[in-house]
């Protein structure tokens, strides 16, 4: 949220009620929520107002306080024409769209938190009567604590493989996922159709139905703010970014052959000999995507489990053309140390061992979202393991939708 405002629409709250009439020519008194006269009750009718006369009314009433930022602000005319509303608040303009013929504005985005909203609005009577009111109400204050932040992956303008999905984190958990789901959308082109999975509550992930086709462009609109994640807890701010798909690579790895054929848009381009792990250690098989890269990385391995002193115990540092596959610690990577084992045995603690040159040559190449599918071992690729959405059936993927 954060004062920052944007257009769309959502709900809206029942009930119309009342800003204010005043004869045409003159200027309302902000806050004013009723004509003199008028009742108390922002549901009640004016008194002593013919049936005919010109109106102004809102969804809020004037003066109201902790308005809940979910809202959808709406003012419409009775026995009129609206020709103008504005409305301000926390030094930002809450924009709308008259429609209906001039029958009502509806405001293009929920409210902020904890901001005083000013609501002028300009109605016209069939006989060129000017009518004008001033309004003004408070929206609910919202600590830190009662927002939840999406961050979104990939970032925008970034260019990412063909397996790549899209990817929202939030900082605190989101209950009401059907909510968020239907704010949140991904728009592709060409189209392909596709899918959010909830991985937890914290975490959702988009992906089309097949790998992306090369020279896609995509959109991604997190349209949540101020919509309500359940707990007392609403979205804290939108995001929009826009990414493209690069050219198509998939590299084949048979643990059982100790190779890895490299693809481009269909195209072999090189066969490289290659080390996976050994008994104990065991690479998984399934279907991977690179998760991030690294020139150089340090390799403990205290980091997957395997404690200090013990035989199988390493701490390598500058390990080059590190490319990582799972949240677990599986990496395609340079191993100049197991040079003489590639292409002839799997003797790792379970990453993808190469020659320096060759690790090189693929880090070049290499794209965060490009595909590695593996074969050849008893150990099966888990779903949740990093982005390892690839290794469910599509029906089963899309049970994780929340809609």
């Amino acid at each position: 949220m954060l004062n920052r405002l944007s257009t769309r629409s959502s709900r809206l709250l029942g009930g119309f009620t009342m800003l204010s009439v005043l004869a045409a020519g003159l200027t309302g008194c902000e806050g004013s929520g009723l004509v003199p006269g008028g009742s108390d009750d922002p549901t009640a009718e004016t008194t002593g107002v013919a049936a005919a006369e010109t109106r102004v009314r809102t969804n809020v009433a004037a003066g109201a306080t902790g308005i809940p930022v979910d809202t959808v602000l709406r003012v419409r005319a009775v026995n009129g024409t609206l020709r103008k509303v504005a409305v301000r608040g926390g030094g930002e303009r809450l924009d709308g769209t008259i429609g209906k013929g001039g029958a009502r504005w509806v405001a293009g985005d929920r409210l902020e938190p904890g901001v005083r909203y000013r609501v002028r609005a300009v109605a016209e009577s069939a006989e060129g009567e000017r009518i004008e009111s001033v309004s003004a109400f408070t929206t609910q204050a919202l600590s830190l604590d009662q927002q939840t932040y999406p961050s979104v992956a990939p970032l925008d303008g970034e260019t990412v493989g063909v397996g790549m999905p899209v990817v929202v984190s939030f900082d605190l958990p989101v209950i009401n996922k059907a909510a968020f789901e239907r704010n949140m959308t991904v728009t592709s082109s060409p189209q392909q159709a596709g899918s959010w999975r909830w991985v937890t509550d914290r975490e959702a992930h988009w992906r089309p139905k097949r790998y992306w086709k090369a020279g896609t462009t995509v959109s991604v609109d997190v349209d949540v703010n101020g919509v309500p994640a359940g707990g007392g807890i609403y979205g804290q701010e939108d995001r929009e970014i826009d990414f493209s798909v690069g050219d198509a690579h998939v590299y084949k790895v048979d643990a059982r052959t100790y190779q890895m054929k490299v693809f481009s848009n269909g195209e072999l381009l090189r066969t490289l000999p290659i080390t996976t792990g050994k008994p104990g250690f065991t690479t998984r098989s399934g279907v991977k995507v690179v998760m991030e890269k690294f020139a150089q990385k340090r390799m403990n391995s205290e980091t997957v489990g395997i404690p200090r002193g013990s035989a199988e115990a390493y701490d390598i540092d500058n390990v080059k053309w590190a490319m990582r596959l799972t949240s677990s610690g599986e990496f395609i990577h340079a191993a100049p140390w197991s040079v003489g084992s590639q292409g002839r045995a799997n003797v790792s603690h379970g990453c993808t061992g190469m020659s320096t040159e060759n690790a090189a040559w693929l880090y070049s190449m290499t794209r965060r979202g490009d595909v590695v599918e593996y074969v050849g071992t008893d150990r099966a690729m888990e779903p949740d393991n990093g982005y390892g959405e690839w290794n469910l059936a599509w029906s089963d993927y899309t049970e994780g939708s929340a809609l």
